[in-house]
């Protein structure tokens, strides 16, 4: 297992110069950013296919164990807040459970029946979406929670750093991340761990694109909840309606904060006439712009 591997490189890294091991450790961070790469094309596979399988009702799911259970919760998480994914369209399933974020619950990672359970007691079906991610790709509670959210008819992405894992191969869509030996053996937080970050940052970027809650590079579906985000909201008005500062901002009172009928209405549209039209294209506003030229 390349990612167990030590390498003969760093035997004496104990006793390097800190700016020599510091050095080494940044190579190796650079080099898991260039293993994505070669994944692009699996990823945009599984990125087009899990948005087109949510629609306006399907989860996503996230499931894992360990470090990369905790880099997978760290992703989700970022989803409401950032694109407004609704938290009720989110399941996070970790070994140990939530209480494993903060401390270490190793001996979770071989339950297979939790996993099975956790798939179960969150109804996961046909319009959901599970993204389960190990570095050694042999986790039984991973590999036993996406082949059970297979049998319901979840589609399924696996994400592993060693290739012939059999989590690339119970999963419908297989990530490979070929991130090669840690400088500290096994230490999968660290290469593997990054280049994991880095490809779900792409997946649930790309999900996001895929369904309209990205506008011009703009976090249209944000809401914003405090004052540094209310301000970027009016920033993102004032850019797409092409206006000032306090038009954007009144548009944005009259939307009732909602960024993408607030631009509709700094363009002239009514507010209930905005929200109708933002249906009638699936909450895409490019589309509801071109409707109302």
């Amino acid at each position: 297992m390349s990612t167990e591997r030590i390498s003969r490189r760093f035997v004496d890294l104990d006793a390097w110069e800190t700016s020599e091991a510091l050095d080494a450790m940044l190579e190796g961070q650079l080099s898991a950013i260039a293993a994505v790469r070669p994944a692009l094309t699996a990823i945009g596979r599984a990125v087009d296919e899990a948005a087109a399988r949510l629609g306006e009702t399907g989860r996503l799911v996230y499931l894992g164990a360990g470090t990369s259970g905790r880099i997978a919760v760290q992703d989700g998480a970022e989803l409401t807040p950032t694109f407004d994914w609704p938290r009720e369209r989110l399941v996070f399933a970790i070994a140990g459970g939530m209480g494993a974020l903060v401390a270490s619950a190793e001996g979770a990672e071989d339950d297979e029946a939790a996993a099975r359970a956790a798939m179960d007691e969150a109804a996961v079906g046909p319009a959901d979406v599970v993204i389960g991610v190990a570095a050694s790709g042999a986790t039984p509670y991973t590999i036993a929670g996406i082949a059970r959210a297979r049998e319901t008819g979840a589609l399924t992405i696996g994400i592993a750093n060693n290739r012939g894992a059999r989590l690339l191969a119970a999963a419908e869509h297989a990530i490979l991340l070929e991130t090669g030996g840690e400088l500290i053996a096994g230490s999968t937080r660290m290469k593997a761990g990054t280049a994991q970050k880095a490809t779900l940052n792409l997946i649930s970027t790309g999900i996001m694109l895929r369904l309209g809650r990205v506008y011009r590079g703009m976090m249209v579906n944000m809401r914003a909840a405090n004052a540094k985000l209310r301000r970027r909201a009016e920033v993102i008005v004032a850019e797409i309606a092409g206006c000032g500062d306090d038009d954007a901002r009144a548009a944005l009172a009259r939307g009732e904060g909602d960024i993408k009928v607030a631009s509709l209405v700094a363009l002239g549209a009514e507010p209930e006439a905005a929200r109708s039209r933002l249906a009638e294209c699936g909450g895409n506003l490019r589309l509801a712009l071109a409707a109302l030229q």
